[in-house]
């Protein structure tokens, strides 16, 4: 760690350092986890595969960014090791939201491999173990994302952090969790209703991905270093709407996106029935120029599994424009949040690093 560049906020790099600190953090665990019995390491081994295999460490470079925009290296005190451990840990929260939510969609793959409850699912069936397959497969992957969540806890409070720095962390802490877990539900309750409403896409949008994402992990990474108020606010609104533009850009990925790339099948969004600002943008322009349209998108939405009956619904879905109000909507976002920066004074390397990032974030491509 000691040859790592404080200042460097390398896109390509940053992630190793990151894993670098979560193996640490999980090699440690292993004799409490052995100590428990084989079946519980059995469960935790696809935890960690899942941590560590995989993942952009979108998060932890935020929190590291916002510690350097508030100039952390420089006035805070803090050793560098802690503060890399208490950005690391975002990953564990991360992990924790995926797990679940690859359980709730009924998704079968996550980045290209089985998502955990299928990979637990498959080994149960494999050997032929009593009980229900699918089922044990669904309740090791809800308990490895509550682990994930524990741990998350432990690696931050953990991380040697001063105590007057895990103080400053309290409000971005609890502010994300409670964001990604109420977003979560708004997200299914949309599902259940069938709510077409932009507004309330938006809301998922916010509390689901913008916050803890981006916005959170800013805040966190600023409240370690004792960024001033008026920096925290900036970056929030920066992480606001970069946010919520990568999570539009992901909207766009889950009809249109190439599984090569996303890792998922092609237009999972239109199996899983997600309720997305793309759909809703889509169903309000087919009910004013394409009832027919509008029809078939209500009523393939969540329905239809075969690739060919999927195509045709993104066909539709396409065919409303409503794809290029989206990408509309990511320029306009991403903008917005640039402009954030120029409110507060940020060093110019972070500030380079921070309008890097956005692009990142915002342009993936399909």
């Amino acid at each position: 760690m000691s040859t790592f560049d404080a200042h460097d906020l390398d896109l390509d790099t940053f992630p190793e350092v990151v894993r670098d600190r979560l193996t640490q953090f999980l090699d440690a665990q292993a004799t409490t986890i052995a100590g428990i019995g084989d079946p519980v390491t059995e469960a935790v081994s696809h935890l960690r595969s899942f941590v560590l295999n995989g993942g952009k460490r979108i998060r932890p470079l935020y929190a590291w960014a916002g510690f350097l925009a508030a100039q952390g290296l420089e006035n805070s005190g803090e050793k560098i090791e802690a503060v890399l451990d208490a950005a690391s840990s975002l990953e564990f929260i991360q992990a924790c939201a995926l797990i679940h939510d690859d359980f709730i969609d009924s998704s079968d793959t996550r980045r290209g491999a089985p998502t955990v409850h299928r990979a637990v699912e498959a080994n149960h069936r494999a050997h032929n173990l009593e009980g229900d397959s699918e089922h044990f497969g669904e309740s090791v992957s809800i308990l490895a994302g509550d682990m994930a969540l524990v741990w998350a806890e432990d690696m931050l409070q953990d991380s040697g952090l001063s105590a007057e720095a895990l103080a400053r962390t309290r409000d971005a802490w609890r502010g994300m969790r409670t964001e990604v877990i109420g977003g979560q539900l708004l997200d299914i309750y949309l599902e259940a209703h069938a709510n077409e409403a932009v507004e309330l896409a938006d809301s998922v949008n916010r509390f689901k991905t913008a916050a803890y994402t981006i916005a959170r992990p800013l805040h966190l990474g600023a409240s370690i270093a004792g960024g001033s108020q008026e920096l925290i606010d900036a970056l929030l609104h920066y992480g606001h709407d970069i946010g919520i533009a990568f999570q539009l850009r992901d909207d766009l990925l889950g009809v249109f996106g190439d599984p090569k790339v996303t890792g998922k099948p092609a237009g999972d969004d239109i199996r899983e029935g997600k309720r997305t600002v793309l759909l809703a943008l889509a169903l309000q322009r087919a009910d004013k120029n394409s009832p027919e349209a509008a029809a078939a998108i209500r009523a393939g939405i969540g329905k239809v599994s075969t690739p060919e009956d999927i195509a045709v619904i993104a066909k539709h879905i396409r065919a409303t424009g409503a794809e290029e109000e989206v990408e509309q909507r990511i320029t306009q976002l991403t903008e917005s949040g640039l402009a954030h920066l120029d409110d507060v004074e940020i060093p110019d390397e972070v500030r380079t690093q921070l309008r890097a990032l956005a692009i990142r974030s915002t342009e993936r491509r399909m």
